[in-house]
């Protein structure tokens, strides 16, 4: 689980994000922080779980003051800015700080979705590799991975009832590595067909892909899904 700080002296806009948080799979709000002293005091304490920050910059204090104080605690603690604040000084500001997102306010619970799911995406890439290729740090480097806005794009070619069936199956098999001929034959379509479908689930990191090599033959690629990506999986069962 994935533990959210909202840092926001505003007691009903602080409560609108908490359930924005909780709504959001694999993430729950530990805690408000009304003063950017009281953030801080969580920000040092390393008895505290935290992983994300939700900061406003229009507080008692400015916001930004605090983001210098998370870089000094040492800790692996990103920010997103939710804010109204829209001024180019505040914004350049926030991001020479390495915000990872900013949200003005208002927006809608869809993007702040893709903003803790586009989050954690990077994050994911980031803590799952000892080594990189030059496209995993392009990923990383020019707006991680696919969030979920672009990955709801599908290519030509692929349907969304299709798409809902396969879906469908690879939720009921979590814990199942399958190849294209499994899911195939599964839901009753054609190999081809499937195959697209499965490069597409792939491309957006919903799906792990490995190659099995056998003795004679082409390779056989293999399909598990990604542990982190239910939440994302489960937008195209519906």
């Amino acid at each position: 689980m994935i533990d959210v700080l909202i840092v926001d002296d505003d007691a009903m806009v602080a409560d609108l994000n908490r359930q924005y948080v909780n709504r959001v799979e694999g993430f729950r709000c530990c805690g408000v922080a009304t003063t950017l002293a009281e953030a801080g005091a969580v920000v040092n304490d390393p008895a505290r779980s935290l992983d994300l920050l939700l900061l406003d910059v229009y507080m008692h204090d400015n916001g930004l003051s605090l983001l210098p104080i998370v870089r000094a605690s040492g800790r692996k603690i990103d920010v997103i800015m939710i804010s109204s604040a829209s001024d180019a000084a505040t914004i350049q500001t926030a991001m020479h700080y390495g915000v990872v997102d900013y949200l003005i306010k208002p927006f809608p619970f869809p993007r702040f979705e893709e903003a803790l799911i586009g989050w954690r995406e990077k994050k994911n890439l980031m803590d799952s590799h000892q080594y990189y290729e030059q496209a995993d740090v392009d990923r990383l480097l020019r707006g991680g991975a696919p969030g979920l806005a672009d990955s709801r794009r599908l290519p030509k070619g692929l349907t969304t009832q299709t798409l809902r069936t396969l879906c469908l199956w690879i939720d009921a098999h979590q814990e199942t590595e399958f190849s294209t001929d499994d899911l195939a034959n599964a839901v009753n379509i054609s190999r081809v067909s499937c195959r697209k479908y499965l490069i597409w689930l792939a491309q957006v990191n919903i799906l792990f892909t490995s190659i099995h090599y056998g003795a004679t033959g082409r390779p056989v690629y293999r399909y598990r899904l990604q542990p982190a990506q239910i939440a994302l999986l489960r937008q195209y069962c519906h």
